[in-house]
C-alpha cells in the first residue's frame, strides 16, 4: 500500500487521553481523517447496571457500588493528577496541534450517522476505545477493519476491566492489553498481539494500570498494525486457552487480594 493508511479513532467525549491523546498519536502514525466521539448517555449507564443486576444479583451489584466508593475515596484525585499528567507527555510525544479532522458526535457508534461518516473517511482501518460493541455493518467498514486495544489478556479477560481481575486474582502475568479485530463477539476477534508494562501493585488504580498499558506501547502497537495492513501479521493462536466475560470491579475481589497480599 503507497502513502499513509487512512484512520479513524472512535472513543468517548470525556476521555481526553483518548480524543486528544491517542488522536495525535493516529495522526503522527497515519491519515488520520475521522473522529467518531460518543457523548454517554444515562440510558447506556442504566443499562450496564441492569446487566451486572442480571449477572451478579443484588448483592454482586452492592459489591460493585461499593467498590465505586472505595475508589472515589481511595484513588478519584490522584488519578485526575495523573491523566493531566499522562496527557501532557502524549502532547510531548506527538507535538503539534490537534489534528483538524471531521468529528461526528453521537449517543452510539451504531447509528447510520456513523456508517455514512465511515464511507466518506474510507478509512484503511479504525481504532475503537469505547465501552459500545460494534454492530457489524460498522465494523466491516474500514478496509483492514476496527482494531480495540483491550485493557486485559484475552481470551482468559475479556471484557472492559481485564487488568482489574486479573490483578485481583493475582495473575500479574496476564495483567496487559490486547490488540484485536472486532468481530461479532465480545471481545473475541482475532488477537495480533499482547503487550504488557511493570505495574505497581498497591501504589495505583486499576484503571491507571489500564491506561498505561495502552498509552506505553503505543508505539510497539502500530509496529503491529502496520504489519497487519501489509498482510504480514498472523492472528496468535489460542486454541486450549480458557476464556472468561468479567463483570464489574468489586470491593470483595479487591479486599482477598489486598489480604493475600499482607499474608504473602
Amino acid at each position: 500500500m503507497s502513502g499513509r493508511p487512512r484512520s479513524v479513532l472512535i472513543c468517548h467525549a470525556n476521555e481526553p487521553l483518548h480524543l486528544e491523546g491517542v488522536a495525535r498519536w493516529l495522526a503522527a502514525e497515519s491519515d488520520l481523517r475521522g473522529i467518531v466521539v460518543i457523548h454517554d448517555r444515562a440510558e447506556d449507564r442504566l443499562r450496564r447496571a441492569r446487566r451486572e443486576l442480571a449477572r451478579s444479583g443484588l448483592l454482586g451489584l452492592l459489591d460493585v457500588l461499593l467498590f465505586r466508593v472505595y475508589y472515589l475515596l481511595r484513588w478519584r484525585r490522584r488519578d485526575a493528577g495523573w491523566r493531566r499528567q499522562a496527557l501532557e507527555d502524549l502532547r510531548r510525544r506527538y507535538p503539534g496541534p490537534v489534528p483538524e479532522v471531521p468529528r461526528i458526535a453521537v449517543g452510539s457508534p451504531n447509528v447510520p450517522a456513523v456508517e455514512r461518516f465511515l464511507q466518506d473517511c474510507r478509512p484503511d482501518l479504525a481504532v475503537a476505545l469505547c465501552k459500545h460493541l460494534l454492530q457489524e455493518r460498522i465494523f466491516r467498514l474500514p478496509r483492514a477493519g476496527v482494531f480495540v486495544m483491550h485493557p486485559g489478556i484475552c481470551p482468559e479477560y475479556r471484557n472492559a476491566h481485564g487488568c482489574f481481575w486479573a490483578m485481583a486474582r493475582g495473575d500479574l502475568q496476564r495483567v496487559g492489553m490486547t490488540l484485536l479485530r472486532v468481530d461479532a463477539g465480545v471481545d473475541t476477534g482475532p488477537i495480533f498481539g499482547h503487550f504488557t508494562v511493570a505495574i505497581r501493585e498497591g501504589e495505583e488504580s486499576h484503571l491507571v494500570v489500564q491506561h498505561r498499558v495502552v498509552l506505553e506501547n503505543l508505539k510497539p502497537v502500530w509496529t503491529r498494525l502496520e504489519q497487519v495492513l501489509a498482510g504480514q501479521a498472523q492472528p496468535v493462536d489460542v486454541d486450549g486457552r480458557g476464556s472468561a466475560v468479567w463483570g464489574q470491579p468489586r470491593l470483595s475481589a479487591s479486599l482477598r487480594r489486598w489480604v493475600a497480599r499482607r499474608a504473602g
